[in-house]
């Protein structure tokens, strides 16, 4: 060979040839008739001139069917091309059904692979092609998949560095077989709008893996040349555009052999039979020339902000990978937030990064001054941890030039030099995720990868300054859809993002997550539970489980299995099962048993039920983790085990600390009118407020609005409704009340309105629990000391003591509210209905 070739990686989302990005452009050739040898790749001599019209078309890959000969190899290899290579074997037939067809098959990879091993030009090798559906399920989706993975291992073990992919298709996306390199799929879609929505699908299931669009072409014959050249040339575009590690187009030429005979009643090649290029060659040879940088419609100029607190571990690699982007028009921003390490000797070293420096306010006031100080129109989020891919901007900007979202955000991933630590750690819970509504419009995007446009920071006010460690990007996420707006997704717009790399970091971290859902609880009660867990629309994407699998999957097959799609149905993970693993749990099980079995030895069994149960759920956890081959240790899972066990524990104590110190009453800041006055709110006898909202401009939503903006600023937590609920507004003050207020408008005669207000006291659900607790504590003493001290009877009588002071927490709360809806009616001069004679249909105007 004259040149050796680079050996390809995968990078991310997708590939590397050494330093330099590789992008596959290519095309499929042969199988041809079969020479006196059976050779099915032709002549040396035709194959070279083959090859150099490829060239000429742009594309860097060829993709062939069977294990190309040595001459084939190299005369590749010296043009500068590389090859994706098919090993076939009878997968038509049910080769699991018998052991001599394995056995054939696992023969046929390893003769395969030997013959190819370490040659530059070979990019991957496909263990499979299309693996009939009706095979698949009449064998089990399962099994076909662990022999997949067989096979990749018989590959891996005579070449551990080739790259191995199976070619899957859309009777069969519900196989997913877990120790591939890079997804391929061949897709035959015509329609635009479905072939960009099928891409979005297969990025969400390729999740950490490159995507190759193995297959995708068109009959020229049946649909037409100038059909053709419109329809490759937007599929190319789309491909690389959503992200995709490059394509594969089917294929070279018209003339192909396929079992015995030639194929010669369709035309789907960019040249015809004799080679003669057709004109979708050259509209595959403009694609291809700008692939896989396709111009943008728009680059507005980007503000890149990297809030630092003490991040100089990390800080000159992301500095060094901020100024290495592909996009004309960018600044960095470095806001250091009060950092005491080397951060302002590092920075001294990047001379175009802007730098602004404050005392340590925290992560929201960081980006806040961040935002201040950008000049672009679109504001992009990373953090001093994180290593930005040099396309990172390229593909955040597009999604949203193409989109109506106004934030973007991306995946982020362990980079391949960290620590098994880290590794560990990134398996383990409570890390960064996104969460998805669709495959392209997101729930929540993560902090350390995410791009707004200004405006709509700006509407929104920024970052909320009280968010001084975390919860940041879930506040801001929130009130941008509650105001409307929605968030987008690209898969290829990724981060790469270091671990905590020590149990201690690690821990500490998730215990500042621990508080910033504390004041997320505050702020957005309408979007937690009860039990205080987070409320999610969209799936949760994290590399860590976030409960145990108990059900298998469920695969739509189809009519008898013969529908061209058919969808893996993921199951929900048991979430309920990790309260077993909750501060909750052992609280109020696993302690109170052990401390109590001191005494009480008949308890013992009981509380170690409740601390097996947990740690199982944690091992089980442990279990089903993903982990990448490369970091996988010996300790990998124990590790995981442990942190599975620590993490609930540490998070939920920090999240009831911040909590319970939080949670205090606000003042009345109000005067709440006496029983003496006409006071349309009645808040002892518990009749609805009434008042005349006159005839012109008033708007109940704006009341509303008003209503809950002055609630927030008295740090009462006001739920808002979800569309779920029969009452407007949830309003809990202190730790024992809450209150429903629900409101509506009467249209009277002339045109004239009556505004009505309901409240309904309630007890939260802390005042509840602690009432039944206290009950079940005093029945529990009773039973176990009555025999000695007679006046544990007296116990009992507490429980009327507790409810009087539960009730008239809810009267507290009820008059603060009753006080604060009079003086907003007051300021918009509304008049309050007497109590005395509820306005009616016929009512006359109220005097003034």
């Amino acid at each position: 060979m004259s040149s050796p070739l680079a050996r390809v990686t995968v990078d991310g989302k997708g590939f590397r040839a050494g330093s330099t990005k590789f992008y596959v452009k290519g095309v499929t050739y042969g199988p041809f008739a079969p020479d006196p040898a059976g050779e099915t790749f032709g002549t040396p001599r035709r194959v070279a001139q083959d090859l150099r019209l490829i060239q000429g078309l742009g594309a860097n890959t060829l993709r062939v069917y069977y294990v190309p000969p040595p001459w084939f190899l190299d005369l590749a290899g010296d043009l500068g091309l590389r090859l994706f290579i098919d090993i076939p074997w009878p997968k038509h037939l049910c080769f699991l059904d018998r052991r001599d067809s394995q056995q054939a098959a696992r023969q046929t990879v390893r003769s395969g692979v030997s013959s190819c091993r370490g040659h530059p030009a070979v990019l991957a090798l496909s263990v499979v092609n299309e693996v009939p559906a009706e095979v698949a399920r009449w064998s089990g989706p399962g099994r076909v998949e662990r022999f997949i993975e067989e096979l990749v291992d018989e590959a891996k073990q005579i070449d551990p560095e080739v790259l191995c992919t199976f070619a899957s298709y859309p009777p069969t996306e519900f196989l997913h077989p877990q120790n591939i390199d890079f997804s391929c799929f061949n897709v035959y879609l015509h329609h635009r709008p479905s072939f960009e929505e099928y891409l979005a699908r297969l990025q969400t299931m390729a999740g950490a893996r490159p995507l190759v669009l193995g297959e995708f072409g068109m009959d020229s014959w049946r649909e037409g040349e100038p059909a053709k050249c419109e329809f490759l040339s937007w599929q190319i575009e789309a491909a690389f555009r959503a992200g995709l590690a490059g394509t594969v187009l089917f294929s070279f030429t018209d003339d192909w052999w396929r079992g015995g005979h030639p194929i010669e009643d369709w035309a789907f090649g960019l040249t015809d039979r004799e080679r003669v290029p057709k004109e979708s060659f050259r509209a595959v040879q403009r694609a291809y020339q700008a692939a896989p940088y396709f111009p943008l419609a728009h680059t507005p100029k980007v503000s890149v902000v990297v809030a630092s607190y003490n991040g100089a571990g990390t800080l000159r690699t992301c500095l060094e990978s901020l100024g290495r982007l592909n996009y004309p028009d960018y600044e960095v921003i470095l806001v250091d937030d009060g950092s005491t390490d080397h951060t302002p000797q590092i920075v001294e070293d990047f001379p175009k990064v802007k730098v602004i420096r404050q005392p340590n306010l925290g992560l929201s006031a960081a980006r806040n001054a961040g935002i201040a100080a950008a000049t672009g129109a679109v504001i992009a989020f990373t953090d001093s941890d994180c290593r930005a891919d040099e396309d990172w901007l390229y593909y955040l900007v597009d999604e949203l030039n193409r989109t109506g979202f106004a934030g973007v955000g991306g995946h982020n991933f362990l980079p391949p030099e960290d620590s098994p630590t880290a590794a560990a750690v990134m398996a383990s819970p409570g890390g960064p995720a996104h969460v998805m509504l669709t495959d392209r419009e997101a729930e929540h995007i993560p902090g350390c990868n995410m791009a707004f446009y200004k405006w709509a920071l700006e509407e929104m006010n920024g970052f909320d300054p009280v968010f001084r460690k975390a919860g940041d990007d879930v506040d801001v996420c929130w009130r941008l859809q509650t105001h409307g707006h929605k968030l987008g997704f690209s898969a290829a717009g990724f981060v790469w993002h270091y671990r905590r790399s020590t149990v201690q970091a690690y821990l500490k971290q998730q215990a500042g997550y621990g508080e910033a859902e504390a004041l997320l609880a505050r702020k957005h009660p309408e979007f937690f539970s009860p039990l205080g867990g987070s409320i999610w629309r969209g799936r949760i994407y994290s590399t860590a489980r976030l409960g145990l699998f108990t059900q298998r999957p469920v695969i739509y097959h189809g009519l008898f299995g013969s529908g061209f799609f058919q969808k893996l149905y993921t199951p929900q993970p048991a979430t309920a099962l990790m309260v077993l693993t909750s501060l909750t749990w052992h609280l109020s099980a696993t302690v109170p048993a052990l401390v109590l079995s001191l005494h009480f030895q008949a308890l013992l069994p009981l509380g170690l039920a409740g601390l097996l149960l947990s740690l199982a759920v944690c091992g089980a956890s442990a279990w089903q983790a993903e982990l990448p081959r490369a970091k996988r240790r010996w300790w990998s899972r124990p590790l995981i085990a442990g942190l599975c066990f620590l993490q609930p524990i540490v998070r939920g104590w920090a999240r009831a600390r911040a909590s319970w110190s939080g949670a205090t009453k606000a003042p009345l800041p109000f005067p709440v009118t006496s029983k003496a006055t006409t006071c349309a709110t009645q808040s002892d006898t518990g009749e609805p407020a009434a008042f005349w909202a006159g005839t012109k401009g008033f708007d109940r939503l704006s009341f509303l609005n008003e209503l809950v903006q002055r609630m927030r600023q008295q740090r009462w937590l006001v739920a808002l409704d979800t569309a779920w609920r029969t009452h407007d507004l949830e309003i809990q003050c202190g730790s024992w009340a809450r209150l429903w207020l629900s409101s509506v408008t009467e249209d009277l005669a002339e045109g004239r309105k009556v505004l009505r207000c309901r409240l309904q006291t309630r007890w939260t659900l802390r005042a509840r629990l602690a009432f039944w607790v206290g009950l079940a504590g005093e029945v529990l003493a009773i039973g176990l000391v009555a025999r000695w001290f007679a006046w544990i009877w007296l116990l009992p009588l507490t429980l009327p003591l507790a409810q009087l002071y539960l009730d008239n927490e809810c009267r507290r709360s009820r008059r603060w509210v009753d006080g604060l809806l009079e003086a907003l009616a007051a300021e918009r001069g509304l008049k309050p209905v007497p109590a005395q004679g509820s306005a009616t249909r016929d009512q006359s105007q109220p005097k003034q």
